[in-house]
């Protein structure tokens, strides 16, 4: 049982690290569209802002749905990565676990 439960969390526990890596960077590209740092006329900054928008803001309509906008901030964001990081330490200790 632990020979195929140990790869896929690993696998799974690194799809989660990518996501919230992803998450951060989506984060950063909102903020800096926002005070026009970049602006999204560039080709290249479009498709990224896309490609960003359709990875996150899926998540980020669902986590919407609990947790309202605060004076205008979202903590969509926020609020789906420590769930993301909950479920990490929740996925080490079951591996843990097993091992032991």
């Amino acid at each position: 049982m632990e020979i195929v439960l140990i790869p896929l969390i690993r696998v799974v526990l690194t799809l989660i690290s990518l996501y919230s890596n992803i998450i951060l960077v989506a984060i950063i590209v909102s903020w800096l569209r926002a005070f026009n740092v970049i602006s999204t006329t560039n080709r290249f900054m479009y498709a990224l802002c896309d490609v960003l928008d359709r990875l996150t803001e899926p998540v980020f309509a669902y986590a919407r749905r609990f947790i309202p906008a605060f004076n205008g901030l979202d903590f969509s964001p926020v609020v789906v990565l420590i769930a993301l990081e909950f479920l990490q330490t929740f996925l080490v200790r079951v591996a843990y676990r097993i091992l032991m």
